[in-house]
């Protein structure tokens, strides 16, 4: 198969061989493509190497060869919002969400779309949390895991002032009030998922209680072997601790 002219966002590049790439590409036609780009990392290509770096938006050219293709030409689009601190690790969990998620030449209509969001999003330092929370909850809708946040799994009304964890299968499930105690911080309230639901951004409180709980449903899709992102995050964040107990500056 051949690609002509296909647009899409690189997720992740390594080096291959010598001299070479192994790309992942969110495609807009044909979804996560593997990309094998030769000789890229020669002095005369550095425009093309350049191009081929995470959040960057291409135009390809290229040959399906079994599991992979064969780059033959790629230019940038434009160029990627400038990421630093926590908004960059936020850029390097929303590619590896995909990677792991979004199974190889799968086309789905929703992700490219979906992604060129979250990616001008991101450059909005102050709402990381809440673009993060949008992607996930979107994310898994477009691959067809996603669940109402206005009623529980058993079809009963979200209450605002309860607690509720939620499951990959089951989705929301109300916590009885003993169990709450044992773990407040992992699940999330129902102001929380209703605001979630209507897409209107819930205050600082209710947003943290829906990051422990998006993980979880996503710590189930993922399997036990986590994110790489997530021990990032949580490295970051005990150096953190750190360098505020030593009076330093914090990096998180």
């Amino acid at each position: 198969m051949r690609y002509a002219g296909e647009a899409g966002y690189v997720l992740h590049a390594r080096p291959w061989r010598e001299t070479g790439l192994l790309v992942d590409l969110l495609s807009e036609s044909q979804g996560r493509l593997g990309l094998i780009a030769r000789g890229v990392r020669g002095p005369r290509r550095q425009a093309q190497f350049a191009a081929l770096q995470p959040l960057q938006h291409v135009r390809i050219e290229a040959v399906q060869r079994g599991e992979l293709a064969y780059l033959s030409s790629v230019e940038a689009l434009d160029a990627p919002p400038p990421l630093g601190g926590h908004a960059s690790l936020a850029a390097f969990y929303v590619n590896e969400l995909l990677l792991r998620l979004a199974p190889r030449q799968d086309p789905h209509s929703q992700l490219y779309g979906l992604y060129g969001q979250v990616r001008a999003r991101l450059g909005d330092a102050s709402g990381l949390a809440w673009t993060l929370r949008r992607f996930e909850r979107d994310l898994l809708e477009a691959l067809g895991f996603g669940f109402d946040l206005r009623v529980d799994g058993d079809g009963v009304d979200i209450d605002p002032a309860a607690r509720y964890r939620l499951e990959a299968e089951h989705g929301p499930r109300r916590v009885l009030g003993e169990r709450i105690g044992e773990s407040r911080g992992r699940y999330a309230t129902g102001r929380a998922l209703l605001a979630l639901g209507d897409d209107i951004r819930p205050d600082a409180a209710d947003l943290e209680s829906l990051r422990h709980a998006m993980r979880d449903v996503i710590g189930q899709h993922v399997g036990q072997r986590g994110l790489k992102s997530w021990q990032l995050a949580a490295d970051l964040g005990r150096l953190s601790a750190r360098r505020a107990d030593q009076g330093g500056d914090s990096v998180a």
